[in-house]
């Protein structure tokens, strides 16, 4: 959430969401009866979302097994940034239209340069930047 999401103050309904989250949390067996009453008691009390989405926040989605949170998981760390997918996107499309473009010229002309191989160079250093940021993130995931 975003800071001024987080700072909003929560409506009676949003407290009966996350109490309700909760009681499905202890009949999943998520929680022990003291958990289940502590954290319904600092729902009730919450003034902001912040303050509510804390309680929950250890906790997967309700109906989900332990097979689908370990999923759920790994999906989320072999998930690259947006920004990197955005990049590898435009990468690609550039790369694409250069190499047809190389192709079109190659055919009606006997000798040309290969310009598309200059398109590697961005694309080695778009490598680079992506394993960078894999290795960084597995190690701060192992700390």
């Amino acid at each position: 959430m975003s800071k001024e999401v987080d700072t909003m103050r929560a409506a009676d309904a949003d407290r009966q969401q996350i109490a309700d989250r909760l009681k499905t949390a202890l009949d999943e067996g998520r929680l022990s009866l003291h958990e289940y009453d502590e954290r319904v008691g600092a729902a009730y009390a919450a003034r902001t979302y912040a303050e509510l989405m804390v309680l929950v926040k250890d906790l997967p989605r309700p109906g989900m097994t332990s097979a689908e949170v370990a999923a759920q998981a790994r999906r989320s760390a072999r998930r690259l940034p947006t920004a990197l997918i955005v990049l590898w996107t435009v990468w690609g499309a550039v790369t694409a239209i250069n190499v047809v473009a190389y192709l079109l010229v190659a055919v009606t002309v006997d000798l040309v340069y290969p310009w598309p191989l200059w398109l590697l160079v961005p694309g080695a250093a778009l490598g680079a930047v992506t394993v960078g940021t894999q290795v960084i993130r597995n190690q701060n995931r192992k700390d």
